[in-house]
């Protein structure tokens, strides 16, 4: 059966059917603004026979007979006397449009008495930065109208500002980080701590917009991403900061939110990640994240300097090759991850000396989470042996042609220990939990334009991946899942996502039965079918050599006789 084409309104209409709605809006305004009076008398009639209706209601019984002879002589009387109709009817639409008109209270326009002293405060807290006894007629003075200095305002519920736009002079060295760290600080602090504030600054109309920023949302819980391959979602900002958004479920309901998605693999810009935080900021909880959403499409080596065991959810799982918490086995294991990226790199370089695409061992990503390698640098010299870091050189450096990605997470007070190759080669760096400027331009290269706050929620930080903006972040929750302090809704989201079990981890506890599959069974009657082949060659292997001395010495006995 051929198909037939569908109508034209159907498949490229959408544009008419805008304007015809657009259209359609125009007339019902301006109908209602021409027959504004005569709704007005309308309503007013109605609200006259709704009140005369009431009065009759309201009546006694008794009075009602004069009431109605009362009306009718009134009537009678209007009949007989000359313009008595027009006049009654003149008398009746003037009191249908009175008793019609809008009862509702006018909006207030402008600010009231508290909002204007909030305003005129911060107007002369500003002046001794935005004035000099130069300027002939100055924007900021003492007792001046704060009206011309702030173009527009908003406040909230509480009566504090929320949003404003301030005028300054143009003298003023917005240039200077100095300068604008002064201002920041005193809006921050006039207009109420504990919020987080956005700062714009436009240098070529000299306007300074602040902006309360919402809270980022602490609800989002560990889930499979709508991503790329190569793509890692590190956590999720404000809807300014990015013009993408992700699909997430919160349980029967969907939302997009904007996240921060770091790209790695070959053509990435910012192959490697840093992760600084104080105790329990998170920094933990992104790793964990970070090698759920890197199972999907590679392997992972986890190196955790701590020892308290918190990826033991991940021990014996596919595409995890080791979880190492001892110095002994980090210092393995990344030796081995050094050797193995030199491996990729001449099989790639070799097959492109052929003419042949890279071997698929070679293109199948390798990550590194190495947490707290400042504990396992300190054991290190405590016993004499090199630093885990140095191992990590090879990685860094040729970590981006050989498909090899690293991120490292340590906290403030250990970022000295850190290694000249961490610091110049992790050019995607977060930060998470409370900071200072100080510590966060620090890490991040730059200051973020925003104020942050003495108490966030674990996972709370920023984020700036290579030369670009300073993100806010919100890191999804990931929390491990033996522990007793975890939720029973975000212990079964990480489950969830693990993948399923290749060996039995001896040092996690069982919170889940092992899921054996065909290919162990396979692989262990395949190495006992060689043991027993190899045990049958020995024993024939023996008894030749026991044939070829029986008879030699048969010929010795022969030659002797």
């Amino acid at each position: 059966m051929a198909r037939r084409p569908l109508p034209r309104i159907l498949s490229n209409g959408s544009a008419p059917i805008a304007r015809s709605r657009e259209l359609a809006r125009t007339a019902a305004d301006g109908a209602t603004d021409v027959l504004h009076p005569l709704i007005t008398i309308t309503k007013g009639l109605g609200r006259l026979a709704s009140a005369g209706r009431h009065k009759w209601a309201d009546t006694p019984k008794d009075r009602r007979g004069p009431l109605l002879f009362l009306v009718a002589a009134l009537f009678l009387v209007v009949v007989l006397i000359p313009y008595g109709p027009l006049l009654s009817l003149i008398t009746l639409m003037a009191a249908a449009a009175w008793k019609g008109r809008d009862l509702t209270p006018p909006a207030p326009t402008g600010p009231d008495e508290s909002q204007v002293e909030r305003l005129t405060a911060l107007y002369e807290a500003l002046v001794p930065y935005f004035s000099v006894p130069e300027d002939p007629s100055p924007l900021f003075a003492h007792g001046g109208e704060w009206e011309k200095a702030f173009e527009s305002y908003d406040f909230d519920d509480d009566g504090r500002v929320s949003r404003i736009v301030v005028r300054y002079p143009a003298y003023f060295t917005d240039g200077e980080a100095d300068s604008r760290a002064r201002i920041e600080q005193l809006l921050h602090a006039k207009s109420g701590r504990g919020r987080e504030y956005h700062f714009e600054w436009d240098e070529e109309g000299n306007r300074l917009a602040v902006t309360v920023l919402p809270p980022l949302p602490t609800d989002i819980a560990a889930q499979r991403f709508v991503t790329a391959p190569g793509e890692t979602v590190l956590g999720f900002t404000d809807e300014s900061g990015t013009q993408r958004t992700l699909p997430l479920g919160d349980g029967d309901e969907q939302r997009d939110v904007p996240p921060v998605v770091w790209r790695t693999g070959m053509r990435s810009t910012e192959p490697h990640l840093l992760a600084v935080g104080h105790p329990g900021s998170g920094t933990t909880s992104l790793l964990r994240s970070i090698a759920l959403q890197a199972l999907q499409h590679g392997d992972v080596l986890i190196v955790e300097g701590n020892g308290t065991g918190d990826y033991a959810c991940l021990t014996g799982r596919s595409g995890v090759l080791a979880v190492e918490c001892g110095l002994a086995g980090a210092l393995a294991s990344l030796e081995w991850a050094a050797h193995e990226t030199e491996r990729r790199l001449i099989t790639a370089n070799r097959a492109r000396q052929a003419g042949h695409p890279a071997p698929e061992d070679t293109r199948r990503p390798l990550w590194i989470l190495f947490d707290r390698p400042s504990v396992l640098g300190h054991l290190a010299a405590a016993d004499g042996r090199k630093d885990p870091q140095t191992l990590l050189q090879v990685p860094l450096r040729h970590g981006r042609a050989a498909n090899v990605t690293v991120v490292v997470a340590d906290q403030f007070d250990s970022l000295d220990s850190l290694t000249d190759a961490v610091c110049q080669h992790t050019r995607a760096r977060v930060v998470l939990g409370p900071a200072t400027y100080d510590q966060i331009e620090d890490v991040l290269g730059v200051a973020p334009h925003t104020t942050p706050t003495p108490d966030v929620p674990a996972g709370r930080g920023y984020a700036r991946l290579g030369a670009g903006a300073v993100h806010r972040l919100q890191v999804p929750a990931t929390p491990d899942p033996y522990d007793d302090a975890t939720s029973d809704a975000d212990r079964q989201a990480v489950l969830a996502l693990l993948p399923q079990r290749t060996s039995p981890a001896d040092d996690s506890p069982e919170a889940e039965p092992v899921v054996e599959t065909a290919e162990p069974v396979e692989a262990v009657e395949a190495v006992e079918a060689v043991e027993a082949v190899e045990a049958v060659e020995a024993v024939e292997a023996v008894e030749a050599v026991e044939a070829v001395e029986v008879v030699g010495t048969v010929r010795t006995v022969a030659a002797e006789g």
